[in-house]
């Protein structure tokens, strides 16, 4: 099967260049008429949604994270070329690009283009399984009649409207199961469009190490070498009822992985655990009074996050990080599912206390988790109803003029 990703039309096995549109961009597998199961992700989300609003940073470096002492959140593809990545050190990142152009998250702006991504997906199959804000597991079989078309055509239209009505790029992997298709989404970066069939995959998996495999960390990894089993090539030549007596299941999962093999099915009830948020500090914080303030900015993001998402939760759990980068978390009940920033602030401020004596922090977060669905009950069930009220009315007001509109009590004490 060859077709164009521009404009759909069929194209010639041998063609380099789409007959009807000229555009250069053909998929071009013997499976991709059979194969249904697809894994989208959004190319640099973050950073994406960032250049989509401000054309002038399009082909600037462009990090979205916090302070010099905070780590990368997300970066473009211009800044991953100078060896910049997710998680690494804000120091580390602009040492590597000085120039770059660091921008603060601004989760209510990706949740929104999120959704409505999400909704894209759901509009061509309902077998979705999100794995986060911006990559999913989508299974077609049987929407070829539904949509007059093959679910590789089905998925190359879907990446052009989410490109045209929402502003940013996806790349998609098609294959078989979810292991593969999870790979080939990484083959073509950014705006990829990859097959990986079910008939290649052994070959294709032979030459990579075993750390390739999903699930199999730096320290399995290791042990696996150290047992002879470096190249899943090593795998896919070991008896299975060997690697069963070695590793128990995990042994059973690599042996069926390492020859591309993957039962699992896509799960369209997958759930949130939770939400939370964090904050690495410019420099070390002990006394209450600014970690508090900083808590309390952490929880409104918090709040705000699960109110776009329409989930409450009934633990909020503290996060701190001591100067010599040992964690601490603690956890307390809410006793009710919920979602305002005013009572979920409240178990973490008390947490919170519990741990200010006189050691130095450089990082705090709060997160709520044992989320569900959110109703009308969830609010009006809480113990102040007239707080909730005026939560959710600030809340209007914010969304209506902007965030700078109400600035709660607790911010201005200090002023």
């Amino acid at each position: 099967m060859s077709f164009c990703r521009d404009c759909l039309a069929d194209t010639a096995d041998t063609a380099k260049r789409c007959v009807a549109c000229g555009s250069p961009r053909l998929v071009r597998h013997p499976e991709a008429a059979t194969l249904t199961i697809a894994h989208v992700d959004c190319d640099a989300f973050y950073a994406t949604i960032e250049k989509r609003d401000d054309p002038s940073l399009a082909d600037k470096p462009v990090i979205v994270g916090g302070g010099k002492r905070g780590v990368v959140a997300a970066c473009c593809y211009v800044a991953r070329t100078f060896g910049i990545r997710s998680a690494m050190p804000m120091f580390e990142a602009l040492a590597k690009c000085p120039d770059a152009v660091v921008i603060q998250p601004n989760m209510q702006k990706y949740v929104t283009a999120g959704r409505a991504v999400r909704k894209a997906m759901f509009d061509l199959t309902p077998l979705v399984e999100p794995l986060s804000i911006d990559e999913a597991f989508l299974d077609l079989t049987g929407t070829e009649r539904l949509h007059g078309m093959s679910a590789a055509k089905v998925l190359a239209r879907f990446a052009q409207h989410v490109q045209r009505d929402i502003g940013i790029t996806v790349s998609i992997g098609l294959s078989a199961n979810k292991f593969l298709a999870k790979i080939a989404s990484d083959m073509d970066k950014p705006r990829g469009f990859a097959v990986l069939g079910q008939s290649e995959a052994v070959e294709f998996l032979s030459t990579k190490p075993v750390g390739f495999i999903y699930g199999v960390g730096a320290v399995t990894a290791a042990k696996l070498s150290n047992d002879g089993y470096r190249l899943i090539a090593d795998l896919q030549r070991a008896d299975k009822i060997e690697l069963m007596r070695r590793y128990g299941e995990e042994g059973n999962r690599l042996w069926h992985l390492a020859r591309g093999l993957d039962q699992r099915r896509i799960s369209a009830e997958r759930e949130t655990k939770s939400v939370s948020a964090e904050t690495t500090f410019n420099a070390d914080i002990s006394e209450f009074r600014p970690l508090e303030q900083h808590l309390w900015e952490l929880t409104e993001r918090v709040s705000s996050r699960l109110k776009a998402a329409q989930l409450a939760g009934t633990t909020v759990t503290l996060k701190l990080k001591t100067a010599d980068f040992k964690t601490r978390t603690r956890a307390r009940s809410l006793g009710h599912p919920n979602q305002l920033a005013s009572r979920i602030f409240a178990a973490g401020r008390d947490l919170l206390k519990n741990e200010v004596d006189g050691t130095r922090f450089r990082l705090i977060g709060i997160g709520v988790s044992h989320l569900e669905e959110a109703t009308g009950g969830d609010l009006s069930d809480l113990i102040d109803r007239r707080a909730a009220g005026a939560e959710l009315a600030v809340d209007k007001l914010r969304e209506k003029f902007g965030k700078g509109v109400v600035v709660k009590g607790l911010a201005l004490d200090d002023e």
